[in-house]
């Protein structure tokens, strides 16, 4: 029997997955009942279009204003973690997969890695 079973991995990668998604749902709803906290009373216009401020445009200026406790930064926040939850599973994966020494699935699962964060760093 293995030190590192496939039952082992699955059971870390799904705790890896439902504590990543938690943890991004509640810093979303942080971030929302913030807003409405602080903009509740404004009055929406919807007759001017504004897209995302340059800030939100980015991962560092989202974490920088979301460290600012700029509550729109902290919902963003949220969503990147949201979105980080399943690199940081194939990430894992591949650990899982490198000690129990399955080359070929870890040779797959490093491509599949490095296309995600790729797509992820890459200028849009």
């Amino acid at each position: 029997m293995k030190a590192w079973g496939d039952e082992q991995l699955e059971r870390i990668v799904s705790g890896l997955l439902i504590a990543g998604v938690s943890l991004s749902a509640a810093v979303v709803l942080l971030g929302g009942f913030g807003f409405l906290w602080q903009h509740g009373a404004q009055v929406a216009d919807y007759h001017t279009f504004r897209g995302v401020a340059q800030q939100y445009r980015s991962s560092r200026g989202v974490v920088r204003a979301a460290t600012s406790l700029d509550w729109r930064g902290v919902v963003q926040l949220g969503l990147l973690m949201l979105i980080i939850t399943p690199i940081a599973r194939v990430a894992f994966s591949l650990v899982g997969f490198a000690v129990e020494r399955d080359g070929t699935y870890a040779a797959l699962t490093a491509l599949v890695l490095a296309i995600l964060i790729y797509s992820f760093v890459a200028p849009h």
